[in-house]
């Protein structure tokens, strides 16, 4: 019994297609017009998404490689900014003063830009740094043209190049850091053994020295103020820090006026595939108040669900395709495979609601007319 009813859904499924192909075969031009304007559609918005999500991952990947394992982040005043050039976080004025507790681990730290040539690259200097020596990732090695072992020209010193990791920075000793891009820094700091766990070590931080805490990357520095503590682990707990400044990233350019554009373009797309179904729907109206009159309304909405499906499945293969092209050819440095896949996922949800809306509009429409009504107008 279970074979037979699995047979007839298949077959059912089978003759769904087969209509719904004979009809795009019946008028090509339509279907390659829809599916080319969802298509187009699709792929702005896949577009937009890949280069935000290629933008939330650098900044998440940017925050680890900034607190480097500790857990406050103390910034300037001035406040920090991530350099697009440089692919890389860096401060917009002078570590703040502070006298670091009995027990906590500071690191001070040295980040500003640097052009030693038409590339940009950003410098990261540390007291722990080993003296005379400049660790560069594979972008920063390539941008200047050094490669592992070669001497590297630095604020008036020859620095040996060791290449590590694929960023785009330069981590040099602090002192040679600062007479390049001057002052420019922030404060890293891990909690003392016995405050291991707490979550309100931004708090805690703040009795002591004075500075303002914060568990939000979104919270920036009071302007007559000294500076500001990001707490990176005493937060909800159901997103990290890094997690929400990469939200940042991702919510700069979907907010900006080109996922305004995106967005548009998909509204567009969906207009487009509902003209379309309208369209079939009037040249086809006797052929439907045929089957309306011998029960079969409900086929008549099946037919269209499937026909919608396949011309959003067309188009959003075509645009997912297209987009991820037209990402690594204009913007190969940002965006990334995995970013692209992120995006195509995202579009991907909205299919079904749109393919099931795109036949459900029209069809509604043709079935508030009654058979007769279908019979008598051909027009």
């Amino acid at each position: 019994m279970t074979d037979q009813i699995t047979a007839s859904s298949s077959s059912t499924v089978f003759r769904l297609l087969r209509f719904a192909f004979a009809n795009i075969r019946r008028r090509p031009e339509r279907f390659l017009l829809a599916t080319l304007g969802i298509a187009l559609a699709i792929m702005s918005v896949t577009v937009v998404r890949t280069i935000s999500a290629s933008f939330a991952n650098t900044g998440s990947a940017s925050v680890t490689r900034v607190l480097g394992g500790d857990s406050l982040w103390v910034v300037p005043a001035s406040g920090i900014h991530y350099n697009s050039a440089a692919d890389a976080i860096v401060a917009d004025g002078p570590a703040p003063t502070m006298a670091v507790p009995s027990g906590w681990t500071a690191h001070k730290v040295i980040a500003g830009a640097w052009k030693p040539n038409s590339a940009t690259v950003a410098v990261y200097g540390s007291s722990t740094a080993k003296p005379g020596a400049a660790v560069l990732g594979k972008k920063a090695a390539a941008d200047i043209g050094v490669s592992t072992g070669d001497a590297l020209p630095f604020g008036g010193q020859s620095l040996a190049v060791t290449v590590r990791g694929d960023d785009s920075i330069v981590t040099v000793p602090y002192d040679a850091a600062r007479s390049v891009v001057g002052d420019r820094g922030w404060w890293t700091l891990s909690e003392p053994k016995a405050d291991k766990g707490r979550n309100d070590l931004g708090a805690l931080l703040s009795s002591s020295t004075g500075l303002p805490s914060s568990t939000n990357p979104a919270d920036k520095p009071a302007a007559s103020g000294h500076g500001l503590i990001y707490d990176t682990v005493g937060g909800s707990g159901a997103v990290t820090f890094e997690q929400e400044f990469s939200a940042l990233f991702s919510g700069k350019i979907t907010g900006s006026t080109l996922g305004l554009i995106s967005t548009i373009g998909l509204i567009l797309g969906f207009v487009i595939a509902i003209s379309s179904f309208l369209a079939s729907v009037q040249e086809r109206r006797r052929e439907f108040g045929i089957m309306s009159s011998i029960g079969l309304a409900d086929e008549v909405l099946y037919f269209f669900l499937v026909e919608s499906a396949v011309i959003f499945l067309a188009a959003y293969v075509i645009g997912i395709s297209t987009a991820g092209v037209a990402v690594a050819l204009v913007v190969p440095g940002i965006a990334t495979p995995i970013a692209w896949a992120q995006a195509a996922g995202t579009v991907a949800a909205y299919l079904p609601a749109m393919a099931i809306v795109g036949a459900l509009v029209p069809v509604h429409r043709l079935l508030q007319q009654r058979p007769v009504e279908l019979l008598s107008e051909t027009s």
